[in-house]
C-alpha cells in the first residue's frame, strides 16, 4: 500500500514539475492589442503588408500603382481595350511542393509559361514563388532545392524535455539556413527590379493572435534591401504550427513596440488569390482612372496536393492517427480553397485554371522530406507540363 501511495506521489510530483518547468519557460510577450491589429507597422513600412479584409491600405494603393508602373508592351490590351493579366497562386504542401516545382520547370521548357503579373505563395509555395517570379533562369535552382533536400535540411527534432518546455516539436533552423542561402544580394536585387516594373510577389502568413491572414509584398521589402525581413516572412509562411516554432514579427504603433506571433499561412488558407486584397480596393482602382471592367486575370492555381482521397493503412497509434488526420484536414481545406477562388473568378469573369498532383502518382516516403519521393514527384510534374498540361477549368468534382 505504501508503495502505491509513494508511486502516486512521485507521479503527481513529476506532472507538477513538468507544468512548472514548461510554464516557467514561456516567452514574455507584448502582443498587439485587438484594436491595433490593422494599425501596427513593421519597421515603419506601411506599404509592405495588409491584413486580409482591411480597407484602403497603403499596400492596396501600391498594387493600384503597379498598373501604371508596367511598360506598355508588358501586358498589351486587346482590341476591345481589355487587359488580361496572368496570375499564379502556389499552394502549401510541404514535400509535395516538388510536384509544383517540376510542373513549373516543364512549363518553361514547353514554352508557354507567361511572365506573371502577380505571383502568390503559401508555405512551400512561398519558397517556390520567388524562383518563379524571377523566371525560367532560376528553374535549375528550384529543381535542385526540391530534389536534393531531406528532412535534416528542413528541421532538427527536439528531445522530450525540450518539446515539453518549448513551443514546437522541432527546430526549423536548418530551413532558415536554406532560405538565407537562397536569398542572396543578387536574388533580392532582381526581385526589387521586377517590383519596380509593376509586378508583384505576395506571400501569406497567419497572425495567430488575431487569427487573421496577412499578405506581404515581398517586392516592396526587396526594394528596401531588407534581406533579413524577406527571409523571415518566408520562414513564417512555412512554420507549420506545433511542428515548427512560430516566427515573431516586431511591430510598433505611436512609438509603442509589440510582437506578433506568425505561423504557416496554411493555417487559414492553403492557397490565396488576389481577390483577398482586390475586393476592398475596387474604389481606389476606379478613383485612379482604371476601368475595372476591362481588367481581367488569367488565373493559374497549383495545388501541391491531391484532390481525392489517397488510401493508406493507418497504424493504431497516436502519432500515425494524428498525422493522417492532419493530412486529411489539410487536403480537404486545399480543395475547399480551389472552390472559393473559382466562385470569385466566375463572379468577375476571370479565367480559372487548376493543376494538382494526379491520384496515380503516390511515391512512398521514408521520411517527412524524402529526396527520392520528391524526385519522383518533380519528374512527374515536369513530364505533365512539358507535354502540354491540360489545366482543369473547374474545381474537382465539377467536371462533366
Amino acid at each position: 500500500m505504501k508503495s502505491i501511495v509513494k508511486g502516486k506521489m512521485m507521479y503527481a510530483w513529476l506532472i507538477a514539475s513538468v507544468l512548472f518547468l514548461s510554464s516557467g519557460c514561456a516567452t514574455v510577450r507584448h502582443p498587439v492589442p485587438k484594436d491595433l491589429v490593422d494599425k501596427v507597422r513593421v519597421n515603419d513600412m506601411g506599404d509592405i503588408r495588409v491584413v486580409a479584409g482591411a480597407v484602403d491600405s497603403e499596400l492596396q494603393r501600391n498594387i493600384v500603382a503597379s498598373v501604371k508602373e508596367e511598360a506598355p508592351g508588358d501586358y498589351p490590351a486587346a482590341a476591345n481595350g481589355e487587359k488580361i493579366y496572368p496570375v499564379l497562386a502556389i499552394s502549401g504542401g510541404a514535400a509535395n511542393g516538388a510536384y509544383g516545382a517540376g510542373l513549373l520547370k516543364g512549363w518553361s521548357e514547353e514554352g508557354s509559361r507567361p511572365k506573371f503579373k502577380i505571383v502568390t505563395g503559401v508555405s512551400t509555395g512561398a519558397i517556390i514563388a520567388p524562383f518563379v517570379f524571377l523566371g525560367k533562369e532560376y528553374d535549375d535552382e528550384m529543381e535542385k532545392l526540391y530534389t536534393t533536400m531531406s528532412t535534416k535540411d528542413v528541421m532538427s527534432f527536439k528531445g522530450p524535455i525540450r518539446v515539453l518546455m518549448g513551443d514546437s516539436m522541432a527546430s526549423n533552423k536548418p530551413l532558415e539556413k536554406q532560405i538565407q542561402k537562397m536569398i542572396n544580394d543578387n536574388f533580392l536585387a532582381r526581385i526589387a527590379a521586377e517590383h519596380k516594373k509593376g509586378r508583384r510577389l505576395l506571400v501569406g502568413t497567419t497572425d495567430l493572435d488575431a487569427q487573421r491572414f496577412v499578405i506581404w509584398d515581398m517586392g516592396a521589402i526587396a526594394a528596401r534591401g531588407d534581406k533579413k525581413l524577406f527571409s523571415k516572412v518566408i520562414l513564417a509562411s512555412a512554420a507549420i504550427p506545433v511542428i515548427f516554432p512560430p516566427v515573431y514579427m516586431h511591430v510598433e504603433y505611436n512609438g509603442q513596440k509589440y510582437d506578433e506571433m506568425h505561423v504557416d499561412g496554411g493555417a487559414i488558407t492553403q492557397v490565396f488569390g488576389i481577390y483577398q486584397i482586390m475586393e476592398p480596393m475596387m474604389k481606389s482602382l476606379k478613383e485612379s482612372g482604371v476601368k475595372v471592367q476591362n481588367v481581367k486575370a488569367k488565373y493559374y492555381i497549383i495545388r501541391n496536393g491531391y484532390v481525392t482521397g489517397i488510401y493508406k493503412e493507418v497504424k493504431d497509434d497516436l502519432v500515425d492517427v494524428a498525422n493522417r488526420a492532419f493530412d486529411t484536414i489539410i487536403n480537404s481545406q486545399g480543395v475547399g480553397d480551389t472552390y472559393r477562388i473559382y466562385a470569385y473568378m466566375k463572379q468577375v469573369g476571370n479565367d480559372y485554371n487548376l493543376a494538382f498532383i494526379p491520384a496515380d502518382c503516390t511515391p512512398p516516403a521514408k521520411e517527412m522530406f524524402d529526396p527520392k519521393q520528391m524526385k519522383v514527384l518533380f519528374d512527374r510534374g515536369y513530364q505533365d507540363a512539358v507535354k502540354g498540361y491540360k489545366w482543369h477549368k473547374v474545381p474537382p468534382g465539377m467536371e462533366n
